[in-house]
């Protein structure tokens, strides 16, 4: 049977081998067993063993919030149906939000493995923000449940999460010249940061069926034009 999982835009063989980012597990600040603590992302580069075991981890957290949301992510059920010790699972991830944390951050690579990949065809600074947001969205919303238990956890966490921070540069890169999180300015940085919360937004409301694919496009395409005009390059003389 098929692992659940949010593909976006991209199969499963482009994924990196090797840890992932530092922006994961590592940087969850909520408590969750007693004395056990993350397990650091700047400790090294991990075994092959420990890296499989991780993502095993993060695939039976996946495959039982796709059927069962959050809820069902209880931490016993994902260390048996990854066939760790519970104590193991712990010294990983000690509380289930850091297991949505590092769901979304495996997600977020792939995103940005498929744009490297494949980047965005659009000639303006909006087109190319709502190509990659729109690629999100479809991706997403091939697991619908498991789109859905993740954003709402996020929303409503405790814990330092990527996401935003992460979809934020990733926007400022496809949209800007050589433009990253570090070069911005503060205003270009919130603005692309906005125009990522209204993509939220808007794919919650799918979610809910209040709205449709072609209404959340039309909508990221208008803030997407507000919000992303100063990164237009100058029209010629």
């Amino acid at each position: 049977m098929r692992t659940p999982h949010l593909t976006i835009e991209a199969p499963r063989a482009s994924r990196l081998p090797g840890p992932p980012p530092p922006s994961a597990a590592g940087r969850a600040t909520t408590k969750g067993a007693p004395g056990v603590q993350s397990e650091p992302a700047s400790s090294g580069v991990r075994t092959r063993s420990q890296h499989q075991r991780r993502r095993r981890i993060v695939q039976a957290a996946a495959a039982l919030a796709s059927r069962g949301g959050v809820e069902a992510m209880q931490m016993r059920t994902v260390a048996e149906r990854a066939g760790v010790a519970l104590g193991t699972l712990y010294r990983y991830f000690p509380s289930k939000m850091d297991l949505v944390v590092a769901v979304v951050s495996e997600e977020l690579d792939l995103l940005e493995s498929s744009i490297e990949r494949r980047p965005p065809g659009a000639t303006t600074a909006p087109g190319r923000a709502v190509d990659v947001l729109m690629r999100a969205t479809r991706g997403l919303m091939r697991e619908p449940e498991l789109a859905d238990a993740l954003i709402r956890s996020l929303i409503m966490a405790e814990v330092d999460t990527p996401f935003g921070d992460r979809m934020t540069g990733l926007l400022l890169r496809v949209a800007g010249d050589e433009l990253t999180a570090e070069t911005a300015t503060e205003e270009q940085f919130a603005l692309a940061g906005s125009l990522a919360s209204v993509w939220v937004h808007e794919l919650l409301e799918m979610l809910r069926g209040r709205r449709t694919y072609e209404q959340i496009q039309r909508r990221i395409e208008i803030a997407a034009t507000r919000l992303l005009a100063d990164l237009q390059p100058p029209a010629p003389a």
